[in-house]
């Protein structure tokens, strides 16, 4: 045991020694400072950060762009909306009240839907016509009507135009028809409101010229006349 013990302190001596050996041969041949040269110079450096300058917002004046010398003598334009006036003889309407809407039966619905289509069944063949319904839709809140899509692609202009409707005392109202949605939007309301159209009533639409209806209107809360 005490002869292992020897050499083991005999080779720890001899690796102490060598060390000791090749430091001092790399510090004659100066590698120690060639390495740390060789790290230096491939390691990457840092990019320096590029300073931005804040950017300033200048204010436009844009009274003094230049104009026309034509216009440069009157005051600037005002591009803020402008509302369409809207079609058909000017009136002013009351707004209806959504919370007290009355919604018809369904036998005095389905009922004035039969006295309107008897009314049809009496009309000349060679003007073309369709029974409408009313709903709430069409009478209060949004008032659009949607029109029959067939009898409007065969009958109907192809592209917006305007529409009258004449009623049975023979007053004409104006309404915008609007092809590609194939319904009546600007001018309806108007009709509506003036005749007192409720849920129930069903409407007879005859078409007598291109852009003109004849409307007739049998009321869901009256007896048959």
């Amino acid at each position: 045991m005490v002869e292992s013990k020897k050499k083991m302190l005999t080779y720890e001596e001899s690796r102490l020694k060598r060390l000791e050996e090749n430091k001092k041969r790399m510090e004659e041949l100066n590698l120690t400072n060639l390495a740390q040269a060789v790290r230096n110079a491939t390691s990457p450096k840092p990019s320096p950060m590029k300073k931005v300058k804040p950017r300033v917002r200048q204010e436009v004046d844009l009274s003094s762009v230049r104009r026309s010398n034509r216009v440069a003598d009157k005051p600037p334009p005002n591009y803020r909306e402008v509302l369409i006036e809207p079609l058909g003889r000017p009136r002013s309407y009351k707004r209806r009240d959504l919370l007290n809407r009355v919604y018809a039966a369904d036998e005095d619905r389905q009922y004035a839907i039969e006295r309107a289509e008897q009314l049809q069944s009496e009309f000349d063949a060679d003007f073309p016509s369709f029974v409408k319904p009313m709903l709430q839709s069409h009478v209060t809140g949004g008032f659009w009507l949607g029109l029959p899509v067939h009898f409007c692609k065969t009958h109907l202009p192809k592209r917006d135009e305007y529409v009258t409707l004449i009623d049975e005392n023979g007053d004409e109202f104006d309404t915008k028809y609007l092809a590609l949605k194939t319904g009546l939007s600007g001018g309806w309301r108007g009709f509506a409101i003036d005749h007192e159209l409720v849920d129930g009533d069903a409407l007879v639409f005859q078409l007598i010229a291109p852009t003109r209806f004849k409307v007739y209107i049998i009321r869901v809360n009256q007896a048959e006349d």
